[in-house]
Parts: structure tokens; C-alpha cells; sequence
């Protein structure tokens, strides 16, 4: 308690000085919603959150709340250091492409931070909302947040948000259901055209793994780069659930002696880097798969595209398909039309 009241007491005094500084610098463009959109009220794992007037000023913290918010046209006037995926600033490349194409200079980009929100620079930002729909908050990170603006935290679990209730969530908290609506089926008529130019995937069955530092992970269904995956016309691989433990929802680990049982028509293999992929392919106990015996490997080689789909953001998924279909298609062995 002692703690939480030293960094609240902290929060109002960076608050206070923030209040008197020019907001010709703010930053941040494109404004929420009609005033008539609110308030509104959104159900989280911490509560609820009571929006009463039209967010002019949104920070974002943890994944894919800045990408909605942008997508949806709103700018936030700060946004979390992303070093996973990120330039040597922590910006993620298709946040730095549609901040560009919408003629928007970049956002105040928050320190790198994995143990807790950087809360004085949140609060110099002067935010009248936070967006921490995926992330990992907790209770009492929460409560500190809140002291610096109303904060929408995750529905569910930490770091478990769907990626179209990401989307839907902070739509609604900006006062743009209709747009967070359009914005998904625009989404999911790309995905449609795709499997619709590439007829070879359809029914194919899939399995997603990564073969990292000593350990093999194979991704379930429930994982939101495998159901971005499957909305192509693939199938998830029965080996998938018929190997896993039955302990973790979105992935398991599988020892190297059984990697021969992991049968499907597509392997979807994740590496950091180029050698790393030729390390697992190469390697014997990846030698022992048939996939890659016999070229059914759709390598996803480098951060920041696995990061565009683990999990997919309203900007990331549409950043990376086209190569990441084409990939794809060259593993089910057929050559993709012009």
C-alpha cells in the first residue's frame, strides 16, 4: 500500500506539471466517435470502465490496442516501445506505414517496460483514455492507471484477447462500433479473396510450430495465428490435438522423438533469422519430419513477421499476407496464379 500511494502521489504531481505544459506538442490526431456515442460502459477483467465523453487524447499499453485505434482512425498520443518486431525506436513497421500514409507524425513512443507500465511518462502524455485491451495489467497496475485516466483492461485472462474483440473493444471505446464492424469484414473480405485466388489451400491441413533454443512448440487452434491461418481454407492437422498434452490452450511442447507423429499436409515453421530455420531443417530431428523431407515447409522467417501475426493486429494481419499466402501456396507444392 505504501508503494501504490508513493507512485500515485508521484502520478498527480507529473499530472499537475503536464497540465501546465503547451499542447501544441501534444500530438495525436483524428478524434473519437459523436458525442452521442456516449458515455459507454465496458465490462473488464478488473470491473468496468465508464467512458463519459468522446476520448480526444488515447494511450495505448501492450499489443494491438494502437494498431485498432489507428485503423480506426484515431491516432493515440502514445503508444508502448514494441521490441519484438520494432525498429531501433520500438515502432512496429505497418504502425509506422499507416501513420505515414495518414500523413500522422509518430506518437510518443513509452519506454520499454516488461515489468509494469511506465506510468510518469503515460501521465506527462495526458491521456483522457487508455486502451490495455491484450496486455498483461494487473489489479494494481490497473487502479494506477485509472488514477491517471479511465483504463479498459482485458475481458478475459492477461494476454488472451481475441484479436477482433481487440478490435471490437477499442471501438467501442472510442465511439466507432460501426467503423470496428466495417473494419472486420474488410478484414475478413481479404482473407476470403485470398483463399479464393489460391484454391491449392483449401482443405489442406496445417500444423504451426517453432523450433526455438532447444525446445519445439507446436501452436492449437486456439492460437490466434492458427485461426488467422485457417480462415485461408486450411485445416488444423488432427496430429495437432491428437499430440497434445491436454494442459495449454494455445501451444504445447513436443519432444524431438516424436516430431515424426507430427503429420499434416503444410508445415508452418517460425525462425527469428534465416540460419535458425536452416538449423531446424537441417537439423536430424527435423530431417525426421516428412514435411520437410519433402518440401512441405512454409518458412515464417524474421521478427517482425512472425510479431504481424502472433498474435494479428487490425494492421498487421493485411501487412503481411500477401507474403505470408505465397509462402503458403509454395508449400502445398502448386505454383501460385500471376
Amino acid at each position: 500500500m505504501a508503494r501504490l500511494l508513493l507512485i500515485v502521489c508521484v502520478l498527480c504531481a507529473v499530472i499537475g506539471l503536464a497540465a501546465c505544459g503547451d499542447d501544441a506538442d501534444a500530438g495525436g490526431t483524428g478524434t473519437a466517435g459523436p458525442a452521442a456515442a456516449f458515455p459507454v460502459t465496458i465490462e473488464h477483467a478488473f470491473g468496468s470502465t465508464t467512458i463519459t465523453q468522446a476520448p480526444e487524447r488515447v494511450a495505448a499499453w501492450g499489443w494491438g490496442s494502437a494498431d485498432a485505434a489507428i485503423a480506426l482512425g484515431v491516432v493515440p498520443v502514445a503508444i508502448p516501445f514494441q521490441s519484438y518486431g520494432g525498429d531501433e525506436d520500438g515502432v512496429l513497421p505497418w504502425i509506422a506505414e499507416a501513420l505515414e500514409d495518414r500523413g500522422a507524425a509518430t506518437p510518443v513512443v513509452l519506454p520499454d517496460s516488461s515489468e509494469e507500465p511506465p506510468y510518469e511518462e503515460i501521465a506527462a502524455a495526458e491521456p483522457d483514455l487508455i486502451l490495455a485491451v491484450y496486455s498483461g495489467i494487473t489489479r494494481e497496475q490497473y487502479e494506477l492507471l485509472s488514477k491517471i485516466a479511465p483504463t479498459v483492461a482485458y475481458p478475459g485472462e492477461a494476454w488472451a484477447t481475441p484479436w477482433k474483440d481487440t478490435i471490437r473493444i477499442v471501438g467501442t471505446a472510442l465511439g466507432r462500433d460501426a467503423e470496428a464492424s466495417a473494419l472486420l469484414e474488410d478484414i475478413d473480405a481479404r482473407l476470403a479473396g485470398k483463399a479464393a485466388e489460391h484454391p491449392e489451400l483449401e482443405g489442406k491441413s496445417v500444423a504451426m510450430v517453432w523450433d526455438s533454443a532447444g525446445t519445439f512448440y507446436v501452436y492449437r487452434t486456439a492460437d490466434p495465428r492458427v485461426e488467422a491461418t485457417l480462415a485461408l481454407g486450411l485445416t488444423s492437422a488432427p496430429a495437432v490435438d491428437e499430440l497434445a498434452s491436454g494442459e495449454e490452450t494455445f501451444y504445447y511442447t513436443l519432444s524431438y522423438e516424436q516430431l515424426d507423429r507430427l503429420e499434416s499436409d503444410i508445415l508452418v515453421s517460425f525462425a527469428d533469422t534465416p540460419a535458425l530455420s536452416r538449423e531446424f531443417l537441417t537439423s536430424s530431428h527435423g530431417r525426421a519430419m516428412s514435411q520437410v523431407k519433402e518440401g512441405r515447409v512454409a518458412e515464417v522467417v524474421g521478427s517482425s513477421f512472425i510479431a504481424s501475426v502472433s498474435p494479428p493486429t487490425a494492421l498487421s494481419l493485411t501487412w503481411g499476407l500477401d507474403d505470408y499466402v505465397e509462402i503458403l501456396a509454395g508449400a502445398a507444392g502448386t505454383t501460385p496464379a500471376p
